[in-house]
């Protein structure tokens, strides 16, 4: 039995993983985390997620003895302590974590030469297809057409755009060969002018409940293309979290996506 360890595990996220390990046979949470100023400190992680008591209460430290792989949707500032931890003490990841930035993606690809880590701001099946879709359709359309990220989440996501619209437009302007540093426009207002085609737009949208919609559309002149994402509960990211964590249990040291998971690539 593969033992798990859920940092963040009475959060939104974190609930939702442990209702996802309840479910599955050949997996058992271990540990579930919490910073150490949490209120559900102590508390039973089963009866926070709305499930039976399952005797793993909420606690502050990570116990390198008690676990295998630890599942991160968390901060940046808690992944990258995490993820120091479970390099020093041979322990694999699956990191759901988004705003990540540049830094800390550059340590989980050094860190991939000494544990294993499943890396991917959106751990939807759906999400990971749709990446597959994205890069064809790029490579079909190539500059003929004009390209926008459109993406909505709940009103208390703190970062923007999302990690998946980061992703899809990446995707993208890898397809394409464009540095997204360079051609991405993030919001428009006042008198912008005549679109450049070259470049790839992002809008964002926060409000009440949403748990996540991506939307790219390919426009040309008389026809768009576009391709949608929408999910409606949590649970998709968190089962998709526990595949990972299935695949990852039977991999050597290095730094792998959703996509690896799926065998996508």
């Amino acid at each position: 039995m593969t033992r798990i360890a859920i940092a963040g595990a009475a959060g939104r996220m974190g609930r939702n993983l442990v209702v996802a390990l309840d479910e599955a046979d050949d997996l058992e949470l271990a540990q579930a985390l919490e910073r150490e100023d949490s209120p559900a400190l102590g508390f039973d992680s089963g009866v926070l997620a709305g499930i039976n008591p399952n005797g793993i209460m909420v606690e502050d430290r990570l116990d390198a003895e008690a676990f295998d792989i630890l599942i991160d949707f968390t901060h940046p500032i808690a992944t990258e302590h995490h993820v120091d931890f479970c390099v020093a003490n041979a322990r694999k990841m699956v990191i759901g974590t988004t705003g990540c930035g540049a830094r800390l993606e550059a340590k989980l690809a050094a860190s991939g030469g000494q544990t294993a880590i499943v890396y991917a701001p959106n751990m939807s099946v759906g999400v990971n297809l749709c990446l597959e879709l994205l890069q064809v359709t790029a490579s079909v359309l190539g500059d003929s057409v004009d390209i926008e990220v459109i993406e909505a989440h709940h009103r208390h996501k703190v970062d923007a755009p999302s990690g998946t619209a980061l992703k899809m437009g990446q995707v993208i302007a890898d397809t394409l060969g464009r540095d997204l540093t360079k051609c991405a426009v993030y919001g428009r207002q006042g008198q912008t002018g005549a679109r450049d085609r070259m470049t790839i737009g992002f809008e964002t949208i926060r409000a009440g409940d949403i748990v996540g919609e991506h939307t790219v559309l390919f426009a040309a002149d008389g026809e768009r293309i576009e391709i949608t994402h929408k999910a409606s509960d949590r649970m998709t990211f968190a089962r998709g979290a526990i595949r990972a964590c299935r695949w990852i249990a039977r991999q050597p040291n290095g730094l792998y996506t959703m996509r690896d998971v799926l065998k996508l690539r």
